[in-house]
């Protein structure tokens, strides 16, 4: 009888747990985690676990995890495919079947039928009585949610990118994404006379449309009423600004970005009948002061874009523009957010490797950097949806100097 047929030893042999080179302890979790990697890495031990009945579930889960990592691409894609057809708007108003769905979609039968099947083991779509389709528990919330819809139409240009993501690790020339996003690889200094309105245009609308994400968590984590005057800082088209004044009748508005972006912000404020109660701001929040006279400053999914210096300058300066009792709000993805792990580090790590700056940081990363410049309290409140973004609270710390801060 071969090893496979006889299964592996029931625990980590005696003395198969060498010591790393220099090491003076090696614990015994990892030990066994060393034990267990050299078992997973058999071929003979994953054949002899699939076939072991108190292992199987285990062996077949990972499998299917591992084949998922493999063809995520072409699940995406599906998706994609789903989203520029339209389907999920199409299937808004009730089940349909495969021919009528052809017809609407413009692709033949057999197509529609391979595109629903797929949709259908993804959760997108879902099979109902008389060979019709209907809505999936995936599929359905795309129906009214354009800010995913329009990150899944923006994701070509970062599957550009990643198409070769040894050379992007290695950083061999920027790519799609960075050509994108105009400010990426701009001197900040330069950044407001280097971007026109025309090259500002398409990623702000893409920012005002995902935005919704992240709006929603931020006030319901915090009473904004309780304040006089919001200033949103890198507000791009105004859309949590809109958001805010309904949720805050009496709050006084202002908006700051760069100015061809405060531009289109002050006319959707305006469109909004909002231009009596907001004021908007253009210039670069590394080199101009901030406007002052708000008590609540809001920094949206903005400290992601940069490295650490440049996240450092943007804090220091909404520290300056706050009062004493003032209040910020830093509202974006993190890193080591539980149970949304991946988001943080694989999505979120590539994608800004890909637009050439900026990292995920965790909340603990982010309180070091407000406390570097000049805030005291910092507490992360609570999240419906962390996965989305959580929020971080500070207030300036009591006789702190922003502006001196090493």
């Amino acid at each position: 009888m071969d090893a496979a047929a006889r299964g592996p030893a029931t625990g980590p042999p005696r003395g198969d747990s060498p010591e790393p080179a220099g090491a003076t302890h090696v614990s015994w979790t990892d030990r066994w985690r060393a034990w267990r990697d050299r078992r997973v890495a058999s071929r003979a031990f994953r054949r002899w676990a699939a076939a072991f009945p108190p292992t199987r579930p285990i062996a077949r889960r990972r499998a299917a995890e591992l084949f998922d990592l493999v063809a995520g691409f072409v699940y995406s894609q599906v998706l994609l495919a789903c989203v520029r057809l339209g389907l999920f708007e199409q299937l808004a108003g009730g089940p349909q079947t495969a021919a009528v769905l052809a017809r609407r979609l413009a692709l033949t039968e057999p197509a529609a039928e391979r595109l629903l099947a797929a949709a259908v083991s993804l959760r997108l779509v879902e099979r109902r009585g008389g060979g019709r389709y209907g809505l999936g528990p995936l599929g359905a919330p795309l129906v009214d949610e354009p800010a995913i819809t329009a990150m899944i139409e923006h994701h070509a240009a970062l599957y550009a990118d990643l198409r070769d993501p040894v050379a992007l690790l290695r950083g061999e020339g920027p790519g799609a994404l960075a050509a994108y996003w105009p400010y990426a690889d701009t001197d900040p200094a330069a950044v407001p006379a280097a971007l026109s309105a025309e090259r500002v245009a398409t990623y702000s609308a893409l920012m005002s449309a995902s935005q919704p994400l992240v709006i929603d968590e931020l006030l319901d984590a915090y009473p904004i009423e309780r304040h006089t005057c919001l200033l949103d800082v890198g507000g791009g088209e105004g859309r949590f600004l809109r958001a805010a004044a309904q949720r805050a009748p009496a709050l006084g508005l202002m908006l700051f970005d760069l100015p061809a972006v405060a531009a289109r912000a002050a006319e959707q404020l305006a469109a909004a009948g909002l231009a009596g109660r907001a004021r908007t701001f253009g210039g670069s929040f590394f080199g101009d002061e901030l406007p002052r006279g708000a008590d609540l400053a809001t920094l949206i999914r903005v400290c992601f874009d940069h490295p650490d210096e440049r996240v450092l300058v943007i804090l220091r300066a909404v520290r300056r523009a706050l009062p004493a009792d003032g209040v910020l709000l830093l509202a974006e993805p993190m890193a080591g957010t539980p149970g949304a792990e991946a988001m943080g580090d694989a999505y979120f790590g590539f994608y800004l490797l890909a637009m050439g700056r900026g990292r995920p940081r965790s909340a603990a990363e982010l309180t070091a950097l407000l406390r570097a410049a000049g805030f005291g309290e910092v507490r992360l409140l609570r999240s419906r949806m962390p996965l989305q973004a959580q929020v971080l609270m500070a207030r300036p710390a009591l006789g702190g100097d922003a502006g001196a801060v090493g």
